[in-house]
Order: C-alpha cells, then structure tokens, then sequence
C-alpha cells in the first residue's frame, strides 16, 4: 500500500503532465499524438522509432521535450562512416602529469545522455547499429571488459526517413524488436502548417520552461507499473498478440497477409505502455481503449508481412486494423 505522502507526491506529478505537453505546444504545433507516444514510451522505459518525411520537425520535437523535462540531451547524426566508438566513447593514453606515468582513461560518448537522438539510424552499417542494442537492453554500454552504467532514464529515440532507401541499412529484426513503439509522422493539417508558417519565420522565439527533472520522471516511471490492469485485459492482450502469429491465429487476413507474428515481447509492451498511457491522462487504471489505441504502435514493427500483402499494397496497421476490431 502506498502511503498518504507518496499519493500525494505521485498526484502533483501527473497533475503537472497536461502542463509539460503545453509547454511544447508552444514550440511543436500539432503532432499531439506522436508527442503522446514519445512521452509514453518515456514512462514505460523503453525507446521509440520515429519515422517521417524530412521537414516534420522530428529533431526539434525531441530537443523540445528534452528541454521542458530538465534532462541532458545528446544528438548522434549517423552516416555510413559512423564508428560503434563514436557513439559508446573510446579510451585515450593519457600522462598523470604529476608522476609521469601513462594511463587508459575511458571518454564516455554521446550515448551518456538521458535522452538520445540517433538521427536517421538506418544511414549507418549493421556494426554500428549494434552498438546501441546493449544500451536499449541493459541500460550500460561495456568497453575493454568494463561496465559503464547509463544515467536514468535513459530514452533512445531513433528517426528514419521512409522514402530515401538508396545507401540505407534496414535495421535487423532483433533489433526493431528492442524498440517499444514504432511512430509515424503525418504531414500537419492546413490550419497546423499555416501555423507553422508564422511561428517560425518571425523574429519571435518561445521560451520554455522546465517542467521535471529526472528524479520526477524516474518516479512517475514507478507509479506506472503500479497502475492497475484488469485480468481479462491481459488475457485480451495476450490473445491479440497470439492473434498475430500465422500457425496459430484465428484470423484468415493474418494467414493470408503475414509471415510471422509478433512475440511475447510485445504483449509486455503493450501492457506497460497501456498503463503509462493511462498515467499521461491522469488515471490510475487502464481502459479497454489504452490498449486498442496503442496496438498500432507496439505492433507495426514486430509483425512482418508477406509477399502477397505487399503486392496487394496491404500495411501492417491494416493487418492491426483487423485485429483489434475482431479482439
């Protein structure tokens, strides 16, 4: 049981959610449901994969959010020639002036950060993209037989341009797994773009306040788990995740349309990221529509189409689409 004090506590914190996503209004207009997303995945603990046409203000979203959160914030451009010590550090000979003696000292790299922006990850090889899977898994990176633990929270938010794939590197399936949520941008409606238009090519500049810290978010990140969920919510998860895999599903679409389903991975995933969906709006117990809404999200990139769906021009949210109005 939680005591009185720590209610409270937990209370003023999510009271103060409706107030940080103002505060990026200010600089992001529009896009409320990818930033709901980002911010999600935040209070679940995992990292997201943010995929849009260049111009959608991707980059500027998360400095945005990084900024109203207080939290240090490290952007990695990658490209082709991009080193898997660019981006964990390396060590470097250095000479204790005092006695002459040489020594290795590690300098951390920029994956040292609360939140990491790998800027169009799918631009760099394999090797490098590997780089980052011990960090999104074990929240430490491990150089010359060393541990180097990671500051928390620790959020990983991977971008990609869907239409450039000339010089890319799609990224392996173990991998995409590792990401919590798979977001995608959409172009803003007229009346967001008009607005863009004249907040950005004037003289005046909004001025962001700090809303958290690390210690508000690493709390909130507690009271998520706590969040109630109900035992046939799980079993509905459960069968929609199963509900994925062409062997055993219940669904023609699925057997016709895919050539693998998704993984117990996803059901947690799922589940935690239904009940911090339920936190970012001030409930303390998860609905039936915290999971239908974020199904699209989890599930998009752990289920991979076949041959014939591709030809068909079928997506996986439309394979999602069927699944949730059926379970």
């Amino acid at each position: 049981m939680l005591e009185t004090q720590e209610i409270k506590h937990y209370q003023a914190l999510v009271a103060n959610l409706p107030r940080l996503k103002q505060e990026i209004a200010k600089v992001i207009v529009g896009q409320a449901e990818a930033i709901d997303e980002i911010l999600i995945a935040l209070l679940a603990g995992g990292h997201c994969l943010l995929e849009g046409v260049p111009g959608l203000a991707k980059t500027l979203m998360v400095k945005t959010i990084s900024e109203t959160l207080a939290m240090s914030f490290k952007r990695i451009q990658f490209t082709p020639d991009l080193m898997p010590g660019d981006i964990v550090g390396t060590e470097m000979l250095e000479e204790d002036h005092d006695t002459g003696k040489k020594f290795f000292k590690f300098n951390k790299g920029p994956i040292f950060a609360h939140i990491v922006l790998a800027d169009e990850i799918n631009r760099t090889p394999p090797k490098t993209q590997a780089a980052l899977l011990e960090a999104m898994q074990e929240y430490k990176v491990t150089y010359a037989g060393t541990n180097y633990d990671l500051p928390k929270p620790f959020l990983i938010i991977a971008t990609q341009n869907p239409i450039e794939q000339a010089g890319t590197y799609p990224l392996p399936e173990a991998q995409l797994d590792r990401f919590l949520l798979y977001i995608k941008l959409g172009y803003p409606s007229e009346n967001e773009e008009l607005q863009v238009l004249k907040n950005t090519t004037g003289t005046n500049k909004a001025s962001l306040q700090t809303i958290m810290d690390e210690k508000d978010i690493a709390a909130l990140q507690t009271l998520t788990r706590q969040v109630h969920i109900d035992d046939a919510l799980i079993a509905k998860v459960n069968q929609l995740v199963r509900a994925t895999r062409p062997a055993t599903t219940p669904l023609q679409v699925v057997k016709d349309w895919c050539s693998w389903g998704a993984g117990p991975r996803a059901g947690q995933a799922l589940i935690l990221c239904a009940k911090a969906r339920a936190v970012l709006n001030e409930r303390f117990a998860v609905l039936p529509e915290d999971i239908s809404t974020l199904a699209f999200p989890v599930l998009r990139h752990r289920i991979a189409l076949n041959f014939k769906a591709e030809a068909e021009g079928i997506s996986t949210d439309d394979v999602i689409t069927a699944l949730v109005k059926t379970i």
